[in-house]
């Protein structure tokens, strides 16, 4: 290995069953570098527990941060069943990384206090912490229903820093999702890492979906828990599937896929997906929603293309990279499957040396959206400054 080569980024995947063999495998695979930083996702079907352990063994000399997922992008497209892992060079990189523990009793001071930890951390590394040089990337529990909290008060804490990350998965059981960090794995918990680099990258989303003209009104939620129960003062999933000209019982995740909603907030669409509909006839979302909300029904563009045309855009602005670390709806994998996109979608994502995995929901800024890609790209030649 020359010296130009362990200054790139590495990536690694594993199908073994077995979390030590999973760990020895990713470990030969991405070792080979001095790491800032080792991210990894892996699929539900592995026990927590055990490949927690086994990757903080195997890497327990840098910061370790991970998720589960709902499927893995790797450096062979897309896969289920697997755990794929990344790993930033200590020459190009310096990262610094803190949990959030019990979600559910956050208070804004304490994420505050993390933004705040995560800066100090990084206090003696080299040149400015500022939205130039560093973004932040965070990893959350997928059930908390706690994301648009958590972002919200990150991204104004960050002061200027680009935020963006994903929602853990648990396939498409929604029973469990876990976050790992260090030696620790956690339900309910959430990890911030905070990178500065001079290479130079960019946060960046996507979406494939315009608004048509059919609006919807939000007259019944309970917003806590993310569940419209009545959409134009009818019960809301009977009048979405009349909207669709279908009926409830055609309602599943492929018609939530193809048929999500949007929101307008400060001139941008925000998508905002359905997860299920319940014994009641309401209608469980992905995101926050409130009473009163106008939802606009969203028609779906060439998902393909889109990415294709995103993509150009990020090397216009960093050139090739060496790594796209990014975070990418269930709901855009179901579709890419229905469709047949995936082959398509695989030869994007490698030529794009892309990592990550297919979340719950998807965070940008301090916003907490659906059917959305968001990610850094990273480019391969240092940034001059005058």
């Amino acid at each position: 290995m020359n010296p130009e080569t362990r200054t790139q980024t590495t990536r690694g995947v594993s199908t073994a069953r077995e979390p030590i063999e999973v760990a020895r495998e990713l470990r030969e695979a991405i070792g080979g570098v001095e790491a800032a930083l080792t991210i990894f996702f892996c699929a539900p079907t592995y026990d927590a527990q055990a490949i927690g352990r086994a990757m903080s063994d195997q890497f327990g000399d840098a910061p370790l941060i991970g998720c589960t997922s709902a499927g893995e992008i790797t450096p062979g497209g897309y896969l289920s069943d697997s755990v794929t892992a990344v790993r930033l060079p200590a020459r190009q990189f310096q990262v610094a990384t803190t949990s959030i523990e019990n979600l559910g009793r956050t208070e804004i001071s304490e994420i505050q206090a993390v933004a705040k930890e995560l800066r100090q951390q990084l206090s003696d590394a080299r040149g400015n912490l500022d939205g130039d040089h560093c973004f932040a990337f965070l990893l959350i529990d997928g059930l908390s229903l706690r994301e648009e909290y958590v972002a919200s008060a990150l991204h104004a804490s960050l002061a200027g820093i680009p935020l963006f990350g994903g929602s853990a998965a648990d396939g498409l059981d929604f029973g469990h999702t876990w976050v790992f960090h260090n030696d620790r794995v956690s339900e309910n918990g959430a990890v911030v890492a905070l990178v500065r680099t001079e290479m130079p990258f960019v946060v960046f989303q996507t979406q494939h979906f315009k608004r048509t003209g059919q609006k919807m009104v939000v007259t019944v939620a309970d917003s806590e828990r993310r569940i419209v129960r009545e959409i134009n003062a009818e019960p809301a999933a009977r009048e979405y599937a009349r909207i669709l000209d279908l009926s409830v019982e055609d309602l599943d995740p492929a018609v939530f896929a193809a048929h999500p909603v949007v929101v307008r907030i400060g001139g941008q669409n925000y998508v905002r997906s359905i997860q299920k509909v319940n014994a009641d006839q309401s209608l469980t979302f992905y995101c926050a929603i409130d009473e009163g909300i106008v939802f606009t029904l969203a028609r779906g563009e060439n998902l393909v293309e889109n990415l294709r045309q995103a993509f150009a855009d990020v090397r216009a602005k960093v050139g090739e990279p060496q790594l796209v670390l990014g975070c990418d709806c269930i709901l855009r994998n179901l579709e890419i499957e229905r469709r047949g996109m995936r082959s398509e979608v695989a030869v994007i994502l490698r030529a794009n040396q892309a990592v990550g995995f297919s979340t719950y929901g998807e965070q940008i800024g301090g916003m907490h959206v659906n059917q959305t890609f968001t990610g850094v790209a990273i480019g391969r030649e240092a940034q001059v400054h005058d």
